[in-house]
């Protein structure tokens, strides 16, 4: 798994260092999906950059199966709210770029997009264009591309923030799928609260200034969903309802003290 213990983040600036994140302590595990929500400001891309290995903690450590984490590594793929995709390339090709670079050859490499491509529900498209794709087609061609080259975690920086409200639905059901499918660990930030509590089987709350752990909640409604229940019956149902404002109040109105709710653990 992959754990930050008393993790803090300051940046330095010319007029005083900013602390980002405080004494922060988080397990992310094998197979689930986390997902951080917190107001704009509260660390939440920090976080994620740590965990990713494009930022080193100013203390406390950040390490995957008790071997520090001193970089970006092929056992974390991440996925951003941009797409990043190169649009001289097909759908396929983008989707083999990975595996181009770790030396497949075209076989392999054909073979491993097409199933990914299947995964995402694009096999239809491996020799489009990337400019004859929707906004939702090519974020699921970005996560086509991380899965192809096999890592342990997904790591997803706001992936729907882009999209309009019925094709960002459409792409949190999708995820649930793919994360069933994959059996990936799954780490996402959002500012949404109803995406949050759709996606997560670990659901954390961050506080702001300096960022820290607020709660951490386990939750079922997206295992409900990959079981077979519809979104709609789901997110109407009074249990979401209610938690989702709950934490919209705590959002709104963040309370001095830190409560704890759950462990990762």
């Amino acid at each position: 798994m992959i754990r930050l213990q008393s993790v803090s983040v300051t940046y330095p600036t010319t007029a005083r260092p900013v602390e980002v994140l405080r004494d922060l302590s988080l397990d992310l595990h094998d197979g689930r999906f986390t997902v951080v929500i917190g107001e704009s400001g509260c660390g939440k891309t920090t976080l994620l950059n740590l965990i990713a290995g494009f930022l080193k903690p100013t203390s406390g450590s950040a390490s995957i199966d008790n071997r520090p984490i001193a970089g970006p590594g092929a056992e974390r793929g991440v996925v951003f709210q941009s797409d990043t995709l190169l649009p001289w390339q097909t759908v396929q090709e983008n989707v083999a770029f990975g595996l181009r670079l770790a030396g497949q050859s075209p076989q392999q490499r054909q073979a491993r997009a097409r199933e990914y491509l299947a995964l995402t529900g694009l096999q239809d498209y491996a020799d489009a264009a990337i400019w004859e794709l929707s906004g939702g087609m090519r974020q699921r061609v970005s996560l086509a591309r991380a899965l192809a080259v096999d890592p342990r975690f997904l790591l997803l920086d706001e992936p729907l923030g882009a999209l309009d409200a019925l094709t960002r639905e459409q792409m949190q059901e999708h995820l649930l799928q793919v994360w069933k499918a994959s059996g990936k660990g799954i780490f996402m930030i959002t500012h949404s609260v109803e995406e949050a509590l759709f996606l997560a089987t670990d659901l954390v709350l961050l506080r702001a200034r300096p960022g820290r752990v607020g709660s951490v909640r386990s939750l079922e409604f997206g295992a409900r969903f990959v079981a077979g229940e519809s979104a709609r019956s789901i997110k109407s149902d009074p249990e979401f309802v209610g938690l989702r404002e709950e934490i919209l109040n705590q959002l709104l109105h963040p309370q001095a003290d830190v409560v704890v709710e759950g462990a990762l653990s």
